[in-house]
């Protein structure tokens, strides 16, 4: 015989079933409806930065069950030919990072939405107000916002003490007194200065222009690469490097990952990189250091940067759970830095504090190189659809690669400026 008291056990047992059954049929018909977005993100430093970008992702999602981001990373072998095949096929994302002039080129295709609602509401509440001076008003193209600032990248010159010690040569300064460094630090299988033939390697060349005093483009958004003789005179002074036998000989065909473990093996006195080349070096962590920002011949200081940045594609079918991610995802990145070790340089002060968190070497770059960092489209207020072609086509490569072999920048250049003047013209 059943007593009573089993009888009531057993159906609230099956209450209990039918109540948790309901709400998994709930949960699964909210999650079934949740809004779903599609984040590329590039690769922005070691695997760690994926992990913690990836985390990023999953805590937005745990908040935002209505809104549901897949998150995928970008590698950056190919990343033009990715993103303008994605736009072409009707297959982009709906938001993404990307190189620094990646939205205005995809805007000016017509693939890029742009952000001024959400600047106007930033600016209304105060956010905009956290974003390093001028950061913002970079994006800026066709009288449209069309991208957020999020990470700050630049070029810094690095060296290795204790090569510098052993050799007595006093951390140059100058242009005059780099070269002369570099050529006496040359010998028994090491090197003044190693290089790369890719993207990274190209960086030189923008750099040293920059640090020059030089511009690519006049106020006008004309290319003045051949015509602007500092210009010149910066590839010239690239140029000795290799012709005085400094420069490594395998820097033409190295991957700026090649550039950058030959460095940490000592192979090198002097490499020009990211801001945080240092870190993760294990061992030789402690016989790396910062140049200071060097003197070119005429005086000036200089070395290239981007505004890295987070867009939104017009293809998204979301826009408002787009804007609702984008703005999240600003105000929430810290870890890409605390977690992530990735290699810019927070776009938002309030930041910088724990991004640096005690590390003099960081801050240093902090201190001295993002005041003299310029643009490539310096001299030219905002950006223009060209430049990323211009970084990203090849034009810049094959001239790195020419002058890191020892072609003659007279001989190198003409072909380079006539492809960036045809590039221009589109």
């Amino acid at each position: 015989m059943t007593s009573n008291f089993a009888v009531r056990r057993r159906t609230a047992l099956a209450f209990a079933l039918m109540a948790a059954t309901s709400l998994m049929t709930l949960n699964g018909a909210a999650n079934a409806a949740a809004v779903k977005l599609q984040f590329w993100d590039m690769i922005w430093g070691q695997p760690e930065y994926i992990k913690a970008a990836q985390a990023v992702v999953q805590e937005f999602n745990k908040e935002h069950p209505d809104i549901q981001v897949e998150y995928r990373s970008i590698p950056w072998s190919n990343w033009y030919q990715t993103f303008v095949t994605a736009v072409s096929s009707g297959s982009a994302p709906d938001i993404s990072t990307g190189a620094g002039y990646q939205a205005v080129q995809l805007y000016k295709m017509g693939a890029i939405r742009p952000l001024d609602d959400m600047i106007d509401k930033m600016k209304a509440d105060g956010d905009l107000k956290d974003f390093s001076p001028g950061t913002i008003d970079t994006l800026r193209f066709d009288n449209h916002y069309v991208s957020l600032p999020w990470g700050l990248d630049i070029r810094v010159w690095f060296y290795r003490p204790s090569l510098l010690k052993a050799a007595g040569v006093e951390v140059p300064e100058t242009w005059d007194e780099f070269r002369a460094a570099a050529k006496k630090l040359t010998g028994n299988g090491k090197y003044g200065v190693i290089a790369s033939g890719d993207t990274g390697g190209s960086h030189y060349l923008l750099a040293s222009m920059l640090n020059n005093g030089g511009a690519l483009f006049d106020a006008d958004g004309k290319s003045t690469f051949a015509s602007n003789p500092r210009n010149v005179e910066a590839l010239d002074w690239l140029s000795s490097l290799v012709t005085d036998g400094s420069m490594h000989p395998a820097s033409p065909g190295y991957s700026s990952d090649d550039r950058r473990a030959a460095f940490l093996k000592g192979e090198g006195a002097f490499v020009l990189d990211g801001p945080n080349t240092y870190k993760g070096a294990g061992a030789a962590t402690d016989d790396i250091a910062v140049l200071p920002p060097l003197k070119g011949p005429h005086g000036d200081l200089g070395t290239i940067f981007w505004v890295n940045n987070i867009m939104m594609y017009k293809q998204t079918k979301n826009p408002e759970a787009a804007e609702t991610f984008m703005r999240w995802w600003s105000q929430h990145q810290l870890p890409l830095w605390t977690e992530g070790h990735t290699s810019q340089i927070p776009a938002r002060q309030s930041f910088i504090k724990d991004a640096v968190a005690g590390d003099k070497t960081y801050q240093y770059v902090v201190d001295h190189y993002i005041p003299i960092g310029k643009t490539t489209a310096t001299a030219y207020k905002g950006i223009f659809p060209q430049l990323s072609e211009i970084e990203g086509e090849g034009v810049l490569q094959t001239l790195t690669q020419q002058i890191f072999q020892g072609v003659p920048v007279t001989d190198a250049l003409p072909q380079a400026d006539s492809r960036i003047q045809e590039i221009m013209s589109k």
